[in-house]
């Protein structure tokens, strides 16, 4: 079972084949394995907007912190391949995990939104 110790809310952009637009996302702080921070990342963003940019399964997340970090769709619509669809669903959901922090510093200096979340 995963143990989510902190959520936060960010504020940054999605990137689709170099077209960007404001994008609200949160992140989940779980207890990793080892020295490793766990951190996993949801955003919505419209499904017209995906399919006139070109979409097919991920795109980039910049973070508040101006991190780039990709993020992909699970394919839960009709094509097997994660390919999104005009009858899929009015907002797709975006997801990754991150375990490259390896440090509180590493994880705060990526991540500020845990700066200011209750734990």
């Amino acid at each position: 079972m995963e143990k989510h110790i902190i959520k936060a809310d960010g504020n940054g952009a999605i990137d689709v084949n170099g077209q960007v637009s404001p994008v609200a996302y949160t992140v989940s702080l779980k207890q990793g394995k080892g020295r490793f921070y766990e951190v996993d990342i949801r955003l919505m963003a419209p499904r017209d907007w995906l399919l006139e940019r070109g979409f097919e399964r991920d795109a980039v997340l910049v973070s508040q912190s101006g991190a780039r970090i990709p993020v992909y769709h699970d394919g839960g619509g009709r094509h097997d391949d994660g390919r999104l669809d005009p009858a899929d669903t009015i907002s797709i959901e975006l997801t990754a995990r991150d375990d490259s922090c390896t440090s509180q510093v590493d994880l705060m200096r990526k991540y500020p939104e845990f700066d200011s979340a209750d734990a």
